[in-house]
Parts: structure tokens; sequence; C-alpha cells
């Protein structure tokens, strides 16, 4: 199998040649913190509460994305999304004012906006 020609490091000015676009000196580090916060309750979308009856309720109820809607126009809803992020709060993980239904591309695009601003708030960026 062929393998990935050289290039050199992401990081500006760095001439060390590498596969996988950095190398060891610059390579970034992955964020444990959120890893490990978020692992912490990312199993609640496995619960039989969240699977079986409240994203179907949210669905049943809201067929059609909200973003979308907002803009005339009409995309099935596929996730279930938390309008305001619970972050290990039990109440507004099950809460069914904070559901919304979107579309995938916008439920992706929150997604990345919030975590942008998370990472703009630790200094990250």
């Amino acid at each position: 199998m062929a393998k990935k020609a050289l290039r050199p490091c992401r990081k500006p000015g760095c001439p060390e040649l590498t596969r996988d676009g950095w190398c060891e000196k610059h390579r970034p580090e992955p964020s444990q913190q959120r890893r490990r916060t978020s692992a912490a309750y990312h199993g609640w979308y496995s619960k039989p509460i969240w699977t079986k009856r409240l994203r179907l309720d949210q669905l049943a109820r809201e067929p059609f994305c909200r973003v979308c809607a907002a803009k005339g126009i009409r995309t099935r809803a596929v996730v279930v999304d938390h309008v305001v992020p619970f972050r290990g709060d039990w109440d507004l993980f099950v809460s069914p004012s904070n559901h919304q239904s979107l579309c995938k591309f916008h439920h992706d695009q929150k997604t990345a906006l919030e975590q942008a601003e998370e990472r703009r708030k630790a200094g990250q960026i």
C-alpha cells in the first residue's frame, strides 16, 4: 500500500516533513477536559427515556426543522437538539421545553458554533 507523501509541518516556519500534517514538536494536544466532561453524560443518549420517549415525542410534535421552518422551508427534522446545552444537568436534558427539532445541517452548524464559543472562552483560540 502506498504511503502519503511527505509534507512540511502545518506550524508556520517549521521545515520538518511529516505524513499526517504535524511534526512531533508541534502536534496539538487533544482537548482532554472536554472529553472527560462530555463522556460523563454522553451515555444519557442511550437511555430508554431518550431513545424511546423524549426524542420520538419531540419529532412527532415538531417533524420539521425549526430553523428551516423559520425561513419558510419544509425540511424533515432528524435530530432533537437541546436549545440550551445541558452540560450534565439532568433536568435540562429531559425538559421538553429545552428540545427542538433540527435537520442535520442546522444541528451540526449550531454545535460547531457552540464548540467554537467554548474554545474561545477557554482561551484556546
